[in-house]
């Protein structure tokens, strides 16, 4: 039955990008780009301050179309790239776009300092260029940095250093993490087949798992260290120079969100941690006949659960009927991506672990990647990822520099979309014991976006704050993880030596420091959100899609106002965090 329900699973043709690595198209968009980006600079550079509204609104639209082409070789690298990590020459490939992508920004790089050194005044004049006013808010958001600006030829050092400092450090953790092998009785699996059997429903498989996947990352754990120390070091120096206020500081201005939102959010959730997740896992250990759980048991089925397994097509049904009965445009759209090889979804060796939706850029459309193995939770994986996949298709017409949705907003249409999915799956259910288990599962779930997201972040906050005083030594980054996770998770569950290293394979860490709030935000946001759509009449899901196809023309306030919510408002996730307190209540009445 397993390899049945495991079939057949789509992967992708990134095709609509580039023919082949080797392909006559993309060595001529890199030709032409190289050409572009020397006029442009030619044409523009140290002129900006001089030219009238219409000629700087040109001058952004033909930025913006370089950034176009640019954007879709990248995008072509990096799909290419996380579809087989492993293989030398993919990696080169890679490595390769990377460096002739970056000499072409060097050359444009001119353009956002420029920008800044516009009077505010004399730049607020010229907006009455209809043009020019279009990017307004892509301006606003350049001249946000403004403060925190180095001289031209620091910026450009910076930029040009990036793929021998930063971009080489997290290429090295993919490809580490990628090469992996965890040993399962005999049997060689890479960590996401490992991680998923942390969901058996057998607990020595689970046990069997976790001490896998300890042992492999123990091993390892002075490289990860190493490289979680370079990335932090680096980020410190940098933003010593840009006197920042706070390692995260950066982070939350690129989201266009007040740290006091932030903090606001983060101790919302902090102070609700007895509420939440320690209550939920000690009733969790209760059902399962223990008085504590291992954590290897915090992500385990219920004793009740069938634990089925769910073809793709069947997923892919579930996942469209519910966003159908929300939608029906919105159920059209997602089922693009099945009809069109927009989704790769199979488990293989070298494949980029977890899941992602890339938006590529405008003129294509984005792509899935997920690791399916057939588990509920992997079918409100597919309505995340496809969520985000919809709201870049919305975003889309904004254009390149105008489309990108900020962080704050940018989990809403994905965990929406998982919203849906799971209200539809509960009303279908009528058997009192089946509405437990997935009732058990969605608190899971929700405790997973928001409690263990918010602890990374502060796991992260602790560690970058450390690593300004001295290098972190494995042991000093694993006590701050294992304290974060008493903390969040609780006296019921049982932490075991081995799970100090557990940091270790959490890619956000890397790529993207910081950005794990954003996942709570939006669960709250999207809690909120749901609560409007119970109670609204009719006219929910226009706003809905406006708010979706603003992409990252307005703020987190302005696309919330016509719900009436407000993220700087603290009862606002007070209203989020109620949810999940309301599914554990139920439950517990159960």
């Amino acid at each position: 039955m397993s390899e049945i329900a495991l079939s057949n699973l789509p992967e992708w043709d990134l095709t609509d990008l580039y023919p082949s690595t080797t392909s006559p198209e993309l060595e001529e968009d890199i030709q032409n780009s190289i050409a572009r980006a020397k006029e442009f600079s030619v044409k523009f550079k140290g002129n900006l301050d001089t030219l009238p509204g219409s000629d700087l609104g040109t001058a952004i639209i033909e930025f913006e179309a370089i950034g176009e082409v640019i954007g879709r070789v990248m995008s072509y690298a990096y799909l290419v790239y996380a579809g087989d990590m492993s293989d030398p020459d993919i990696g080169k490939f890679f490595q390769t776009m990377q460096e002739r992508v970056n000499g072409i920004s060097t050359d444009l790089l001119f353009f956002t300092l420029e920008l800044n050194k516009i009077d505010e005044e004399k730049l607020q004049g010229l907006y009455s260029d209809s043009v020019l006013a279009k990017y307004k808010p892509w301006l606003q958001n350049v001249r946000a940095l403004k403060p925190f600006q180095l001289s031209d030829d620091i910026e450009t050092l910076l930029h040009e250093k990036e793929i021998a400092g930063s971009s080489a450090w997290m290429r090295l953790f993919d490809e580490t993490m990628a090469g992996l092998r965890f040993d399962m009785d005999g049997k060689k699996m890479a960590s996401q087949e490992v991680l998923h059997l942390l969901s058996s429903t057998d607990a020595k498989t689970r046990k069997q798992a976790a001490k896998s996947l300890g042992t492999v990352f123990g091993e390892n754990v002075r490289l990860f260290a190493l490289i979680t120390n370079t990335l932090a070091k680096d980020k410190s120096i940098e933003d010593a120079w840009r006197k920042t206020k706070t390692p995260m500081s950066m982070r939350h201005l690129s989201n266009q969100v007040e740290d006091e939102v932030v903090e606001a959010l983060s101790k919302a959730v902090t102070d609700a941690y007895p509420r939440l997740s320690h209550r939920y896992y000690k009733l969790k250990a209760k059902w399962m006949g223990k008085e504590k759980l291992d954590y290897w048991d915090r992500n385990a089925p219920l004793p009740e659960d069938d634990d089925r397994l769910i073809s793709w097509d069947e997923a892919r049904d579930i996942v469209l009927d519910a966003y159908g009965k929300f939608s029906p445009e919105l159920a059209e759209m997602g089922k693009e991506f099945f009809d069109k090889p927009w989704i790769d979804a199979s488990v293989r060796a070298g494949k980029s672990p977890g899941a992602f939706a890339h938006p590529t850029v405008p003129s294509a459309h984005p792509y899935l990647l997920l690791n399916y193995q057939g588990k509920i939770r992997d079918v409100m994986t597919l309505a995340h990822e496809l969520g985000h996949g919809v709201h870049q298709v919305l975003a889309g017409p904004q254009g390149g520099l105008l489309s990108d949705t900020p962080l704050t907003l940018a989990e809403t249409a994905s965990v929406f979309g998982e919203q849906l999915t799971f209200r539809a799956l509960l009303e279908a259910e009528t058997d009192p014991v089946k509405r437990r288990v997935m009732l058990a599962g969605k608190v899971e779930d929700m405790l997973n976006t928001v409690v263990r997201q918010i602890a990374f972040y502060q796991f992260e906050v602790r560690v970058h704050t450390a690593r300004q005083k001295e290098e972190l030594s494995p042991d000093q980054i694993g006590e701050i993880w294992m304290d974060i996770q008493k903390e969040s998770l609780g006296p019921a569950i049982r932490l075991h030596d081995e799970y100090q290293y557990f940091w270790c394979y959490i890619p956000h860490f890397i790529h993207s420091p910081f950005y794990v709030y954003a996942y709570a935000f939006g669960d709250c946001l999207v809690n909120a959100l749901y609560s409007v759509y119970q109670g609204s009449e009719e006219g929910f899901q226009a706003k809905y899609f406006d708010m979706l196809k603003a992409g990252g023309t307005l703020r987190h306030k302005e696309l919330l106002a016509p719900f009436n919510l407000d993220a700087s408002d603290p009862a606002f996730w007070s209203k989020g965090l109620s949810v999940i307190e309301g599914f554990i209540d139920e439950l517990e009445a159960l």
